[in-house]
């Protein structure tokens, strides 16, 4: 275990799989069941200006429960509540980080451009914005938290949930925990909804590999890196592994039978593909380990829960894959 240890330590960051390599079909597929959404599929008609704020920052995800009588023309009386909200937990220090005097204003408004269907709701995102007490009046607030729910092509759960209840199974959230905590406790205690972390698992974090690797981008992409952490070690260990977006998907292409479908089988071989190369030139079995992270042009996700948007016209394709996953545990 210790050479395989030194060798991985020496491989941190360098696993690559280099231009030009001659892929072929290594397994018959024969399933035909897909078991998730296919992949996002370029939103042409979006602005990109109004979905720009969202991109290339990390957010954390949640899955939620149906808000109970929420409603999108209570949106201001909303925030001045969540502002008293804050305001009071304030006071008990509770509300900021010790040390930390702002003086938090709130701002709940609605984006119904993040939709994938017109059974879905809009999406609401909520804003805390923050101007010390030492600046002037007129200086310019400081955004310190944002979160937003939303429910992509959520369809399914939409339709069976009550009247008086809104569905909205995702939220991501960009900020410290402390403000975090707080807005969650206010929407649970007003809305009886509950909120839980949402993590990915490997295997879906392998189909997002697979799925991101089959989206075309217009400007030239970035590798695709897959990472993995070396279990049953005395100190954390991760390998990372660094593949050419046209390699990945000239493997892709060799493995996807149908064009817009995505089956777990192929999911399976575009990966035993990757393991298998890595294995011939370093020796170390990736199967063994687990997939923490996936990073490519159109999105990079961690198995924490946390994701990072990178490309507007794949936003809500993407989102259509988070929905699903919060609505999985949700139910």
């Amino acid at each position: 275990m210790e050479s395989v240890e030194g060798v991985a330590r020496t491989l941190l960051s360098f696993g690559r799989l280099s231009r030009g390599l001659p892929f072929g079909r290594a397994h018959g597929l024969s399933s035909r069941d897909p078991l998730l959404p296919l992949a996002p599929r370029s939103q042409e008609n979006a602005d990109p200006q109004r979905t720009a704020f969202l991109l290339r920052k990390q957010w954390t995800l949640y899955s939620v429960t149906p808000l109970y009588r929420f409603s999108n023309a209570h949106l201001r009386d909303y925030a001045r509540l969540l502002s008293a909200f804050i305001a009071a937990e304030k006071q008990k220090g509770l509300a900021v980080e010790v040390g930390v005097e702002l003086d938090i204003k709130v701002a709940v408004s609605s984006l119904p451009y993040l939709k994938g269907s017109d059974q879905d709701q809009a999406a609401i995102l909520v804003q805390l914005s923050s101007r010390s007490p030492a600046s002037p009046k007129n200086s310019e607030e400081k955004l310190i938290w944002s979160g937003w729910f939303c429910c992509v092509s959520g369809d399914d759960i939409s339709k069976n949930v009550p009247e008086d209840f809104t569905c909205l199974p995702l939220f991501l959230v960009n900020g410290a925990e402390c403000y975090t905590s707080i807005v969650g406790s206010w929407f649970q205690k007003t809305f009886d909804c509950s909120f839980r972390r949402l993590a990915i698992s490997p295997l879906i974090l392998s189909w997002m590999a697979a799925m991101w690797t089959g989206c075309k981008v217009d400007k030239t992409a970035s590798a695709i890196e897959l990472v993995f952490s070396v279990p049953c070690l005395p100190q954390p260990l991760d390998i990372s592994y660094a593949i050419h977006p046209e390699d990945a998907k000239a493997l892709w292409d060799t493995v996807q039978k149908t064009p817009g479908e995505i089956i777990q089988e192929e999911v399976d071989v575009f990966m035993d593909c990757l393991y298998s190369h890595f294995h011939r030139h370093f020796r170390i079995h990736l199967s063994a380990t687990k997939l923490v992270k996936v990073s490519t042009a159109i999105a990079s996700a961690h198995c924490d829960g946390i994701i990072k948007f990178l490309q507007s016209q794949y936003l809500t394709g993407v989102l259509m894959l988070l929905t699903e996953l919060a609505i999985s545990q949700i139910e």
